[in-house]
């Protein structure tokens, strides 16, 4: 990349969403706003090299945005007079851009958006990052961000969502909206979810940034200014958080003479400023004021938790969420003891939205650590390390385990039971891979190391209503069996001695989509190429959903258009045929329909599902119809959208 065009970039990345809302004014349509700015950035790129950047280059970009939106209008056939207003004010100065930019803050973050997609469009109008650079942030594909930044557009144009702030009684609600985007984005980069690393400086970068913006242009709003403490705080000790082959340091083992006190007094600064514009502490404020205390002790025991567990108790009871209940626990248990800590650890395990939270095991394994109960902590590190998506932590965390001395195991784990059920020869490809499913959650659940002698039926049905509880009877029903079926075969029938059936209502097949609402969905231009050509498949091949996804590509007979699955060809038309050769190509062996992203080390797949060119995972059922009824809200009248199998042709 060249000078100029390192100008360029960051000259877009601080006036993008100032020239974007200025925009807003103009067209009334983020989509077609994001358009026009894009132009002038185009124009930018073909200009400067030659010309130079100008003295004020956000406001040429401006002008040429502003120009290009004038001509919109004017092709657009819009009132005459009103065309020549908005030209006139293109001619005078420009307007306070201040409520402009808040406005479109408060727009990408709108609720009717999902948290995906708010994040996603956030990052673009907003933060004025390319496509690639927010796939590259969050370990997705270009068209994934694309088709979530595609789908914002079209939901707030549908919604008619107003270029305006919030009226004063819904302010709070979507504040509150703003601020959960930016910390998320925060977050991610702080202790990545997954890939190799276990920070992303680049997202915690531009949180800051998007939370610094945020607090000027609403600087009477204590909790902004309490999230950008929070995240000044936090950013401090990121020098300090690994060591020199990545790995992670717990926070009693950094070295806090690496932490960067500057940011350490900006975060105190900007808490101050919270403090002084008074209320009662939300969130935000009190997660900061934690954060404070931590930063403030010179040492790790100096650390006042007595102080911690009360704020965690304050946060606990404003916004009572299974994380904050065990950060609470970790508070509380090295205020009060281990044991406390455990009892209020202990009460979060049946809690469904922990249940890949790797961090619960983690926080329960140190616990067990300290009480002295050392083959129960190395289990519990254990399986927080298969259930982390991050390489870096799922190492640190073995590691951990690996340290922990314990008697050599003698007996037969939970683990090496499932591996010896699922290796029999007798078992169908299908029957395979869905009781793997099954087999596999509930081996992360328990512990794959756990003595299967030891495992008893009331914690298989703990561990069955926390991963299925919520689940239709049918589903319910297919892991009860698979259950049933292991235990039957270890000779452990008690494992289900808790579980019961469920009755399943029996309900006639719904109808196939209507001609209409296919024609619909198959004109979205934003429709990822996997789910296009998924969907095109289902439809001319009337095949079934999970025939069609453990297809592989050393099954396809591209020429005559059919695919061996099992003993049964599937077949398709000219429709699927061309996006089949476009989804595939390059791409010699392995399955045909890929995961988003690549697993971590903890849940790798076995090879037989896995793209040896990509590394990434055949794609579920599950993750399917989910994609599908997300896709398909707008055309089901009950607004729940469609099932996959409704894809089949009348």
């Amino acid at each position: 990349m060249t000078d100029i065009h390192r100008t360029i970039d960051a000259v877009w990345k601080l006036e993008s969403a100032r020239i974007i809302a200025g925009l807003m004014r103009i067209v009334r349509d983020v989509g077609l706003a994001e358009e026009l700015a894009q132009d002038a950035l185009v124009a930018a790129l073909e200009q400067w090299p030659a010309e130079g950047v100008p003295d004020n280059p956000g406001a040429w970009l401006t002008a040429i945005a502003k120009r290009r939106a004038v001509d919109h209008v004017r092709r657009a056939r819009l009132h005459e007079r009103k065309a020549e207003a908005y030209a006139r004010e293109h001619d005078q100065p420009p307007e306070p851009e201040r409520d402009d930019v808040l406005r479109l803050m408060f727009i990408s973050c709108h609720p009717v958006l999902s948290t995906e997609s708010r994040v996603a469009l956030t990052l673009r109008v907003v933060g004025g990052l390319t496509t690639r650079e927010i796939a590259r942030a969050f370990l997705v594909t270009e068209p994934v961000v694309a088709g979530r930044i595609a789908a914002a557009k079209r939901a707030l144009a549908e919604a008619g969502v107003p270029f305006a702030l919030p009226e004063a009684g819904e302010l709070a609600g979507r504040l509150s909206s703003v601020l959960e985007v930016v910390y998320l984005i925060f977050n991610e980069g702080y202790s990545a979810t997954s890939g190799d690393d276990l920070i992303r400086p680049a997202l915690c970068l531009e949180a800051l940034r998007l939370g610094r913006m945020l607090a000027e242009l609403a600087p009477g709003q204590a909790e902004v200014h309490g999230l950008v403490a929070l995240m000044e705080i936090q950013s401090s000790r990121a020098a300090a958080r690994t060591g020199p082959d990545g790995e992670p340091i717990q926070l009693h083992d950094q070295n806090r003479g690496r932490w960067d006190q500057l940011l350490i007094r900006r975060g105190f600064t900007a808490l101050l400023r919270a403090r002084e514009i008074g209320g009662t502490p939300g969130p935000y404020v009190l997660q900061a004021a934690i954060a404070v205390c931590h930063a403030q002790a010179r040492t790790a025991e100096e650390t006042d938790w007595v102080q911690i567990a009360a704020l965690y108790d304050a946060l606990a009871r404003l916004m009572p969420t299974p994380i904050v209940r065990l950060n609470r626990a970790v508070a509380v248990g090295q205020a009060r003891g281990p044991q406390a800590g455990l009892d209020l650890v202990d009460a979060l395990r049946g809690d469904p939205a922990l249940r890949d939270y790797h961090l619960l095991p983690g926080v329960r394994g140190d616990l067990l650590l300290r009480l002295g109960r050392e083959p129960e902590a190395r289990a519990e590190f254990e399986r927080a390390a298969a259930l982390t998506g991050n390489a870096a932590e799922s190492a640190f965390l073995r590691r951990r385990a690996e340290r922990i001395a314990v008697p050599e195991a003698v007996a037969v784990t939970l683990g090496e039971s499932v591996r010896a059920f699922l290796g029999r020869e007798d078992l169908g490809a299908e029957t395979l891979r869905s009781y793997g499913q099954t087999l596999g959650r509930l081996s992360l659940a328990l512990g794959e190391r756990v003595p299967l002698a030891s495992v008893t039926g009331e914690q298989v049905a703990l561990a069955c209503t926390t991963q299925w509880g919520g689940t239709a009877a049918g589903t319910w029903n297919r892991h009860l069996s698979a259950i049933r079926s292991f235990a039957a075969w270890a000779s452990a029938d008690d494992l289900t001695a808790g579980l019961a059936r469920r009755a399943e209502a029996r309900t006639r097949a719904a109808e196939p989509i209507g001609a209409g609402e296919l024609d619909r969905l198959w004109a979205r231009a934003d429709l990822p190429l996997r789910e296009r050509t998924l969907w095109r498949l289902l439809h001319e091949s009337a095949a079934g959903i999970r025939a069609v996804l453990s297809l592989n590509i050393e099954d396809l007979d591209l020429d005559d258009r059919r695919a061996r699955s099992g003993s049964a060809w599937v077949t398709w038309r000219a429709a699927t045929a061309g996006l089949l050769e476009t989804l595939v190509a390059g791409r010699s062996q392995g399955p045909v329909f890929l995961t988003d992203r690549r697993p971590g080390p903890a849940r790798m797949p076995a090879a037989a599902d896995r793209c040896p060119d990509t590394g990434r995972g055949r794609l579920s059922y599950e993750r399917a119809e989910y994609l599908f009824k997300q896709a398909t809200t707008d055309l089901d009248p009950t607004g729940r959208g469609y099932t996959l199998h409704r894809l089949k042709p009348r």
